[in-house]
């Protein structure tokens, strides 16, 4: 039976939570610097992570986790210090002197955050960087891992298949997302069908609090727990590892990619999708993705059937005879393969590519911008027309279309954070993607999605307007420290949370009532309803 890689030292603990530092020296790093030596458990000196400015690798140490090049500028706001921690203690010890010394703390573990919350603020900060800290153990007996933060989904993927042939993990198709972010906003991927969302398997978490104690889920508590699955870790606290329960898969699952433009009868089949996708069986998810292409002198549309289905071939295309003729699904189009392959080629891999790819990190950072949205009522023929109209006219945003169904509708809307569940019958995500530089050119790709997405509102959920937390999106409503107020916060709490916001606030309140662990859509202490400019609603 494995054992987790953590080895949570409660004396030490103790000690950590409650010293006081000595004297102060000449600056606020230094006194940070101070309180970390002084702070750090003998056996596992921090010496070793710790990165200033001064040091000639900072800079790559901390453009190495950003992949988003809109916050790799020479205006984006640096730490004062950086911190890849080795060990929990380093952790605890962060956590302890960043709040002692009033500094902010940002918590990275791969550096997907859309919008760099995890790696940049405009007050004075720390970065807390998860990435040394990325350990994967399995317990076989009892088919469940330990993962810590700094874990990328393709380290874990990589880590199941040398353990298991009919074994998986719902979660999502990107292999260098971290594990600490990704599940504590929710996780989902082409499983979600069958398995829920990442969160709907975590069983377990280790979560350094506000006062650098280690807590599991029985001395953190239900309330806790429910929250740092889909609420957003960062909010309460540092994820340190997590406890998931795998699922099984059959040796054999099949994968088939086929486009169609608008020419070859698109909307039809879309139209056609959008009626079937949510009800068809548990074991099949199929992504629909427009964008637009060339046709000749003209541009058109091209709608991407991206599929997985955990079964064989055979199995799958006389059912897609019967459930989805109108695509024309063919044997040639579908590839036979096992899950973990799958995933390389549900991240745009070519076939073939060795399965050890997926423990690469490297990634070539573009500029991007993302957005999201739910879709809980049919769109007609007449409306997906004006959507590719409007398509060809922005020209570079690309849509993903996510079906829900199955048992996303069977987990009750409270049951984690996340709310976007019963009724929902897909998920939109929103993407352009760059690589000129300057202003002006990060207005004008915000300034196509924008547009896209404020088209979209009749198609979409309203009242409110349902967003997803993985695909973080400040212009849907943000705070700040010049203007933090509950009703500020409520205005994006509603769209990522729906009714379980004021759970969420009740937990923040309990557990971090100093509104330590924050961002600028982070979940708000009570305490915020006293703030002079709050306007309740």
């Amino acid at each position: 039976m494995g054992v987790s890689c953590l080895h949570i030292v409660s004396i030490f603990s103790i000690f950590l939570v409650f010293s006081v530092p000595w004297a102060a020296s000449h600056s606020l790093t230094d006194n940070f610097l101070n309180c970390l030596s002084y702070r750090q458990n003998p056996s596992y000196p921090i010496n070793p992570a710790i990165y200033t400015p001064n040091d000639s690798s900072f800079s790559n140490v901390l453009n190495s986790y950003i992949r988003n090049r809109r916050f790799m500028t020479s205006t984006t706001p640096k730490p004062l210090v950086i911190i890849t921690a080795l060990h929990e203690s380093h952790v605890q010890a962060t956590v302890v002197c960043a709040r002692y010394y009033s500094l902010e703390l940002k918590t990275r573990s791969g550096g997907h955050d859309y919008e760099g919350q995890s790696y940049v603020s405009n007050n004075q900060f720390v970065l807390l960087d998860m990435f040394n800290l990325r350990c994967i153990t399995f317990d076989h007996e009892s088919e469940t891992a330990w993962v810590q933060a700094g874990a990328t989904l393709g380290e874990l993927y990589h880590g199941i298949a040398d353990n298991s042939k009919i074994l998986a993990f719902p979660a999502g198709v990107c292999p260098t997302i971290g594990i600490g972010g990704h599940f504590s906003g929710g996780g989902y991927g082409n499983l979600m069908r069958k398995y829920g969302l990442s969160v709907d398997n975590i069983i377990d978490a280790h979560l350094v609090d506000v006062n650098g104690r280690i807590l599991d889920r029985k001395s953190m508590g239900e309330d806790l727990f429910w929250a740092i699955r889909g609420g957003g870790g960062a909010s309460f606290g540092v994820i340190l590892q997590w406890r998931i329960k795998l699922v099984a898969v059959p040796e054999t699952v099949t994968y088939f990619k086929v486009g169609r433009t608008i020419e070859e009868g698109a909307t039809g089949i879309v139209h056609r999708w959008m009626h079937i996708a949510h009800n068809l069986p548990k074991e099949l998810f199929i992504r629909v993705q427009p964008q637009v292409v060339p046709a000749g002198d003209h541009k058109t549309v091209n709608v991407s059937f991206i599929a997985l289905y955990l079964g064989s071939a055979e199995q799958l295309l006389p059912l897609m005879e019967r459930l989805f003729p109108e695509l024309e699904l063919r044997p040639k189009d579908c590839r036979e393969t096992s899950w973990v392959e799958s995933t390389l080629l549900w991240a745009d891999f070519p076939s073939g590519t060795p399965v050890s790819t997926l423990l690469n990190r490297t990634v070539m950072p573009a500029y991007g911008k993302f957005k999201s949205d739910y879709v809980r009522k049919y769109i007609t023929k007449k409306g997906l027309n004006q959507i590719w109209r409007k398509m060809i006219e922005v020209e570079k945003v690309i849509m993903q279309w996510n079906p829900y169904g199955e048992m996303m509708s069977q987990i009750p809307e409270t049951a984690t954070p996340f709310p976007h569940r019963s009724g929902v019958k897909f998920l939109i995500q929103y993407i352009v993607v760059w690589f000129e530089d300057g202003n002006e050119a990060s207005e004008k790709y915000k300034g196509l999605v924008r547009s896209m997405y404020e088209f979209m509102t009749p198609f979409v959920t309203n009242l409110p307007r349902e967003s997803f937390l993985n695909y973080r999106d400040l212009e849907i409503g943000n705070t700040t420290d010049a203007y933090r107020t509950y009703s500020g916060a409520r205005v994006y709490g509603m769209k990522y949370f729906k009714d379980n916001f004021e759970r969420l606030v009740r937990v923040k309140t309990a557990v971090d009532p100093g509104d330590f662990f924050r961002n600028l859509q982070s979940v708000p202490p009570d305490t915020w309803h006293l703030d002079t400019n709050n306007n309740k609603n």
